[in-house]
């Protein structure tokens, strides 16, 4: 259940839309396997059971985008495709040109295509309507991109922010480090980025290695910035903060899992681990936004 990966946008806070209105929404973009002659596929699915393609709990919301994609590699493709134009070739007594090479490949990828296995994937979507957060469950930007432009599809005039905080990700990371002194409430852990605009990006990572102070002090005053960081907030969280004010590697620890409330229907538990998850991060991100100097307030045009 938990997120592993925060992709983080703003929604004014309070902003909901009545659930049964956008499980209607999602439905004109709900999943469709791929065709015989479909690459890939994208659309909504059901997150929990109960079938409904927005599952709501307590002002809290859950989404599933999936995506299906054909296996078809280029070197299959480009292999075939050399042995047909070397019988081409033959038959009409001179080599193949580009133009008809490309001929070939297309032909030959359309008939490969509805033998090609598929692979699925599932990308998470949380909405906070009490916090305004929009926070996407993907390791890449592309992959959040995905999900949003099928969300503007479905929603009209989604109130959609890009998140912007007063300091930025690696100033805050690197004065952390230069000081010795994490915000409160979060402890630096045994992962980081340091990496300088000049020398040819010169990079020094830790990874699962002890960070000595003075070892660190010395990389910041040569020039580098800290792009990435593990932390662990409040004993409960642990993740790796990126320059890009991505949130990765997010992990539920033990006193947080010891302290869950424990249920016996299955539904329940999903309902369970959903509301612990949404009130966990949401505090989080709270007191991450706040460690990076607050946000940002556009002014009024």
């Amino acid at each position: 259940m938990w997120f592993k990966n925060l992709q983080l946008f703003r929604l004014p806070r309070h902003w909901s839309l009545a659930v049964d209105e956008l499980d209607a929404a999602l439905a004109a973009q709900a999943f469709l396997p791929c065709t015989s002659q479909q690459p890939t596929s994208q659309g909504w699915v059901a997150p929990a059971n109960d079938g409904r393609l927005a599952y709501a709990s307590n002002r809290q919301v859950l989404l599933k985008l999936r995506t299906e994609k054909k296996l078809l590699p280029s070197s299959v493709i480009n292999q075939v495709a050399r042995e047909r134009a070397a019988e081409v070739a033959e038959q009409q007594g001179f080599r193949c040109g580009r133009k008809q090479m490309k001929e070939i490949k297309e032909q030959v990828s359309d008939e490969l295509l509805p033998r090609a296995f598929s692979l699925q994937s599932d990308t998470g979507v949380w909405i906070d309507t009490v916090n305004g957060w929009l926070v996407i469950d993907a390791a890449s930007s592309a992959r959040a991109e995905d999900a949003i432009k099928l969300l503007l599809k479905a929603i009209d005039k989604l109130p959609l922010a890009t998140l912007r905080t007063q300091r930025s990700p690696v100033a805050s990371m690197t004065e952390w480090l230069l000081s010795d002194e994490p915000p409160h409430g979060f402890t630096i852990d045994q992962d980081l980025e340091l990496r300088s605009n000049a020398h040819g990006n010169a990079t020094v990572r830790y990874v699962r290695h002890a960070v000595e102070p003075d070892e660190v002090r010395r990389h910041i005053t040569q020039g580098k910035q800290c792009t990435r960081a593990a932390l662990t907030w409040r004993d409960k969280v642990s993740f790796v903060l990126t320059e890009a004010l991505a949130i990765k590697r997010v992990a539920a620890l033990d006193v947080l899992k010891e302290g869950a409330e424990v249920s016996v229907g299955e539904e329940e538990r999903f309902e369970s681990d959903f509301q612990l998850m949404a009130g966990e991060l949401a505090q989080m991100l709270d007191d991450l936004i706040a460690a990076l100097g607050g946000e940002q307030i556009e002014a009024a045009a």
